[in-house]
Formats: structure tokens, C-alpha cells, sequence
């Protein structure tokens, strides 16, 4: 069987998977509650082997953080196809300790008295390393410590700096897109019709909310990757898009991670926008454009000036 048939089967496979997923929703619930009965089975099988060589290797964790809609279910289907590559989608680890901690008054965080306080926070950054470390050996029980866990943590860059200090060995990638495309693509999905299945009843408002929780998320990501002494890349949406295998070998080189060529090659061909069916992409639908700078035929002048002010640090950063 040819390496072309085989991929074109894949291929084929996938989007009519992706194609009843999004006409019947409740196939995806469906999947994650059968996905849920195989963990705990391969819990209880992993138990039993006890074998040495299943564990995390800490040092073969890679964050991606970034803010929904910038490419990261492309970048990390792409990565998922290589071999011992493991794929952690949106665990919510970022959110759950970062939104926290960042909602808490500073003079509270000063406390010994709280839970995630200055004076004890040798004792809970371990704690959250454990936390981390446990859980994707219970989510992923039979990982071998030679595999590489990417975790996938949308919208967890407010968290980002605790969980580097944590695991300071592990890897990073920073991706970032256009926040102007990005509120256009919320938008975009929460119209009527639009693949979130809800109507964004007041656009500026929302549109503020999605920008404010960009400039958050995104500055916080990057005080992490400045910070971070480990292996880590910086990947724009923009440049993924115009050389996709050249930025993903970058990548990997960045990261000091060697991969099959070919493999890769065939991992980006496979989830190129080209080979995604024209049924599933366009307006109001999870794939939609692919296209930098849409933005200026998607959001209003007023809309565009909302995103542009409130997310000013970052495009003079990266798009000026």
C-alpha cells in the first residue's frame, strides 16, 4: 500500500469524523465518554504491569500556551501525528491555578495564611509540580517516559509563569495571532448559526472582554517565556501559515527535539487548509478563513479601534 493512498485514507477518515462531529454534537460527547471508560481501563492495566517505563518525563513536556483561535488545534494536530507524541487538549491547568492566584489582593498572597501565600510558596510550587506530573500519568497511563507530552493550554497563560517555575526542565511554545483576527473569528462563531451555537447579543462588549482577555493571557504567557531558562520557541500564526513546514522544523530545532523528516512532512500536508473540504470551512464554521489581516473586512472601524487600544503592548511588540 502506498505511503500517498494511505495518507489520502487518513485524510478521508478524518474529516468525516470532523463532518458528523459537527452535524451531530453529540458524537463528541459521545467520544469523550467512551475516551473516559479506555482511561480507566489502561489505569487499571498500567497498575497491574507496574512497569518502570511508564511514566512522565518532565523534561519531555512541552506547553503551548496561547489564546483560542490563534492555530493551536492545527499546530497540535500536526504535532499529534508524529510519532511518541502525546496530545493533552486543554487540561485547563493554566486557568485553574493562574486565575486564581491572580484574583487574589496581593496583601492576602503576602499571607502564610493562604494557601498559595510568599512565605510557603517553595512547599505549593512543588505541590503544583505534583499536581501536574500525577495527572498526566492518569490521564495518559501507559505514556512512556522517552515520549513527549505536548499540553495544550488555551487561555492558560495567566498561569503560565507559576507552572514554568514548577517545571523549569519541561519546554515551551509561545504561539501568538493577530488579536484583531482573533476577535474577528470569536465573533465570527458566536454570530447566529456560528459554530459556538450561541448569539453574541452585544459585540462591543464582548469584543472588549476577548481583547482584555488576550492582553492578559498573552503578557503573562510572555513574562513566562522571557523567564524560561529551558528549551522554548515563538511561533506567529502569520508565519505558520505562509512556510508551515519550514516554521514547524524551526520548531523542533528550537526546542532541541529530533524528528523524521518525513513524518513531519506528511503531518503538515495532512492538515493543510488546502486539504480541509470546502463543506467544512467558511463563515461560521470552526474553520474558517486562515487568512492574516481578514480582520479588516470582518470588524467595524469601532471595533477594530477597541481591539487596537486595549491590545496596543502586544502589536507594538509583534505587528508594528
Amino acid at each position: 500500500m502506498s505511503d500517498s493512498f494511505t495518507l489520502r485514507s487518513k485524510q478521508k477518515a478524518l474529516w468525516l469524523w470532523r463532518r458528523a462531529r459537527t452535524k451531530y454534537p453529540q458524537l463528541g460527547t459521545l467520544r469523550h465518554g467512551v475516551k473516559s471508560v479506555t482511561v480507566r481501563s489502561t489505569q487499571r492495566l498500567a497498575t497491574r504491569q507496574a512497569r518502570s517505563d511508564t511514566s512522565v518525563n518532565p523534561a519531555n513536556i512541552t506547553w503551548i500556551f496561547c489564546v483560542g483561535r490563534s492555530g493551536s488545534t492545527w499546530l497540535s494536530d500536526m504535532m499529534g501525528e508524529l510519532s511518541g507524541h502525546k496530545i493533552w487538549m486543554e487540561p485547563g491547568i493554566g486557568e485553574l491555578f493562574g486565575e486564581f492566584y491572580a484574583n487574589t489582593p496581593k496583601w492576602k498572597r503576602d499571607s502564610a495564611n493562604f494557601i498559595m501565600g510568599a512565605p510557603t510558596r517553595k512547599a505549593w510550587i512543588s505541590s503544583i509540580r505534583n499536581f501536574v506530573l500525577v495527572g498526566a500519568q492518569h490521564a495518559f497511563p501507559l505514556l512512556h517516559s522517552e515520549h513527549h507530552l505536548f499540553i495544550k493550554d488555551v487561555n492558560g497563560g495567566v498561569g503560565a509563569p507559576l507552572l514554568m517555575e514548577a517545571l523549569p526542565e519541561s519546554r515551551m511554545i509561545l504561539l501568538i495571532r493577530d488579536p484583531r483576527d482573533i476577535a474577528a473569528s470569536w465573533l465570527d462563531g458566536a454570530s447566529e448559526g456560528g459554530w459556538k451555537r450561541r448569539t453574541a447579543k452585544s459585540p462591543s462588549r464582548d469584543i472588549r472582554k476577548l481583547a482584555r482577555n488576550y492582553l492578559n493571557n498573552l503578557q503573562m504567557a510572555k513574562q513566562a517565556y522571557d523567564d524560561h531558562r529551558g528549551p522554548k520557541t515563538l511561533v506567529l500564526y502569520e508565519d505558520l501559515r505562509v512556510d508551515t513546514l519550514g516554521v514547524m522544523k524551526r520548531l523542533y530545532s528550537d526546542l532541541g527535539m529530533e524528528v523524521d523528516d518525513t513524518q513531519l512532512a506528511r503531518a503538515v500536508e495532512k492538515y493543510a487548509w488546502e486539504n480541509i473540504p470546502e463543506d467544512m470551512k467558511g463563515e461560521g464554521k470552526f474553520f474558517r478563513k486562515a487568512s492574516p489581516g481578514g480582520w479588516c473586512e470582518d470588524l467595524t472601524p469601532e471595533q477594530a479601534e477597541i481591539v487596537e487600544r486595549i491590545t496596543a503592548p502586544v502589536l507594538a511588540e509583534f505587528y508594528a
